[in-house]
């Protein structure tokens, strides 16, 4: 019987299932649950956690302190009077922000349609409670209508989903990462609750009302800053001390968080002890974290989720960078995600996968189609904020099928979904990846993905700059003296020649691989180890290599998404044009379509410009250990606020004249075009330093 063999006999998911379920038990809300950053009822799993790894036989068990924001939520329970007479007693969820009562206080509620701006017209909230609708998958975030709530005077803000989350039942709850201020309260409330008051209140939906009824709050939410709190690492010693294989999942959870992140947590041990029992010997060291902080860690920043993982590889462990050749990350994976399973890699992992993959045994057949690899990754996961760090890293991809909008973040999450094919299939399919990569010599890594994508990204742009240059909105000239079209021409030769040379390289690091490989099968180990010590140096500058394209080439737009520098550049640039060319032929629509999709401009259109400003300035303006993942990640922002009222004033009142701003825009247009011309210098330095 082969290892592999022997480790898939030994894979044993009703373990993993108690183990996930024994999760439960820990929480700071009786109620509703929630094991939340910093919290008792995080400590305490992790002490069970801690005890668990030592029990299935992993070594040299650690809890890893680390520093975070901390959030204890006991309880939130709000007493009304119904329409008939009755007297309802409601469980609200809560978000990471501080409101305590002395018992039941009582308060006026009342009704301000999705809570923007316009809504608040004509309205007196002082020392209200507000309760709003919100969509955070198709509108806004949280942070928005609760910190507008805020400004007016509001004492909190209680949100109903009206779509993109908790879809499942009238009676879900939400939670998620609140992304702002802790002295600007914010709650969930049922659809089911909220009808009910918004029956008393006389409203129609979506329409801010004037009414207001008085109710009962009885809560004890805090956000404790500067909290410790710890990371739980078990380790099996390898033949190569250095050279590490990390496995990670979340243990803080919203609710009772059965998919989200307990079964996560629970595969992980459950492949370390099927590692264990079946005596496998690595020559790789294998690393298995329990990352505390995950959905929440960070008060009042817009990069308040992968705390934990973030202070793990930055601040705790930072020389693992170098070290760790393979971060497995583990999110929601015993539900079934749309038809196929799917590995969301970084770019430079994909072909190791897909030869992985080609080359497997028969697995458990959870899905109708076959697995496949996706990337790059993104940011709703640890793994970017541990890729960034300098390891590479993947995930089960978590994100198709339905969940999301329906069960995600919700009281819904538990075990009634639980799909034991779909969980055992991950079980083997990551289980075995670690055998795959113990039978490296060198870090499989391939940048010929990234050089192709980053080519796309221009070539595939549909900016016509000679169109652009016939309606004045192209100087021609950037200001490094060279046409912008011959500027990307000359990088898109330059991605093709890496891309290429990205091949060659790959192809004889599989040679070594292959040997290395062949050489195990046979029982030539100390040839094997020879050829090992020769790959040191091959592998040191890989991963070396990996740093510096996550550190130039991995960025985010103003809603997380993980794109390349010049391609929110060119984005940006092709709507502010597009803007420009709109006004001078007076479509006005058509240019605040436009300007609404520029950086994160859609909230000038919503919100006050006191909001506006927190939230684009604590991006901007704070250190870097209040910013975390994000950290230097976002290209220059362009503030279109002043630009987007005055164009919804002229809107409004029927004038067409545009001068003012046609200057402000062309304005940002050449500041555009230098970012541009910069960035691509920059890029072709890159690929010519450090990929040819």
């Amino acid at each position: 019987m082969t290892i592999q063999e022997t480790i898939l006999k030994h894979i044993d998911i009703d373990y993993s299932y108690r183990l996930a379920k024994r999760m439960e038990q820990f929480r700071s809300n009786e109620i509703l649950g929630y094991r939340s950053a910093g919290s008792r009822a995080e400590f305490e799993t992790g002490e069970m956690l801690k005890k668990e790894m030592e029990s299935i036989g992993l070594s040299d068990v650690t809890k890893d302190a680390i520093t975070v924001d901390g959030w204890e939520f006991k309880k939130a329970v709000l007493h009304f009077t119904a329409e008939d007479g009755t007297a309802h007693e409601v469980q609200l969820g809560a978000y990471q922000t501080t409101f305590v009562t002395d018992g039941p206080e009582e308060f006026e509620l009342m009704y301000l349609g999705k809570g923007t701006a316009s809504d608040y017209e004509g309205k007196d909230v002082t020392g209200k409670l507000v309760l709003v609708d919100i969509n955070q998958r198709d509108e806004w975030w949280i942070n928005y209508p609760v910190y507008q709530a805020h400004l007016k005077g509001a004492r909190a803000l209680i949100a109903v989903q009206c779509g993109g989350y908790g879809e499942i039942d009238d009676e879900a709850l939400n939670a998620q990462d609140i992304a702002g201020p802790e002295n600007a309260p914010a709650f969930s409330i049922s659809r089911k609750d909220a009808s009910a008051l918004k029956q008393l209140l006389h409203v129609e939906e979506g329409v801010a009302g004037n009414e207001s009824i008085k109710i009962l709050l009885d809560s004890d939410t805090r956000v404790m800053r500067d909290c410790t709190t710890y990371n739980i690492v078990g380790r099996i010693p390898g033949l190569h001390p250095d050279r590490m294989v990390m496995l990670s999942a979340h243990y803080d959870s919203y609710f009772s968080g059965f998919q989200d992140d307990n079964t996560a947590i629970a595969m992980m041990l459950g492949i370390a002890k099927a590692l264990v029992d079946s005596g496998f010997k690595p020559r790789n060291t294998i690393i298995f974290c329990a990352m505390a902080a995950e959905e929440w860690g960070v008060a009042d920043s817009n990069f308040d989720w992968s705390t934990g993982a973030y202070e793990q590889v930055f601040t705790a462990h930072p020389e693992w960078v170098g070290k760790v050749i393979a971060d497995l990350n583990f999110e929601l994976p015993a539900l079934a995600h749309g038809t196929r399973a799917r590995i969301r890699s970084c770019y430079e992992y994909t072909q190791f996968l897909e030869d992985y993959l080609s080359e497997l045994p028969e697995l458990t057949r959870a899905y109708p189609e076959e697995t496949r690899i996706t990337a790059p990754i993104e940011t709703w996961s640890d793994d970017f904020s541990i890729a960034i760090s300098g390891i590479p890293s993947m995930v089960n991809d978590f994100t198709g099928g339905s969940f999301m909008e329906t069960h995600y973040h919700s009281q819904f999450d538990n075990d009634e979904f639980y799909d034991a094919q779909v969980y055992r299939l991950h079980h083997e399919l990551f289980a075995l990846l670690i055998v795959a990569l113990d039978e490296t010599a060198v870090v499989p890594l391939c940048f010929a993905p990234v050089m192709h994508h980053a080519f796309h990204g221009l070539d595939d742009n549909d900016l016509d700059f000679s169109e652009n240059s016939k309606h004045g909105l192209h100087s021609g000239i950037d200001a490094f003296g060279m046409d912008l079209e011959f500027q990307i021409s000359s990088l898109c030769d330059l991605l093709r020649i890496a891309e290429q040379k990205a091949w060659r390289d790959y192809d004889d690091l599989e040679v070594s691989n292959n040997l290395y490989r062949h050489l195990l099968n046979e029982g030539e180990n100390a040839q094997a180890e020879e050829l090992f010590e020769k790959a040191r140096k091959t592998e040191k500058l890989l991963l070396e290599r990996f740093k510096k394209t996550q550190d130039a080439l991995v960025r985010i737009d103003w809603y997380g998404n993980v794109l390349y520098p010049h391609e929110i550049l060119l984005k940006n640039l092709k709507l502010v044009s597009g803007s420009i060319h709109a006004l001078q032929n007076r479509r006005l629509s058509s240019a605040l379509r436009r300007l609404y999709q520029v950086d994160n401009n859609a909230y000038a259109f919503m919100f006050d410009e006191d909001v506006y400003n927190h939230f684009t300035n604590y991006v901007l303006h704070q250190p870097k250990e209040r910013l975390k993942w994000g950290y230097g990640r976002l290209m220059p922002h362009e503030n279109l606020y002043g630009l987007v009222k005055s164009l919804l004033k002229k809107q409004e009142t029927g004038e067409t004249d545009y001068e003012d701003e046609l200057r402000r825009l062309t304005e940002i247009r050449d500041n555009q075009h230098k970012l541009l011309a910069e960035t691509l210098e920059e890029l072709s330095r890159l690929i010519k330093t450090v990929f040819l």
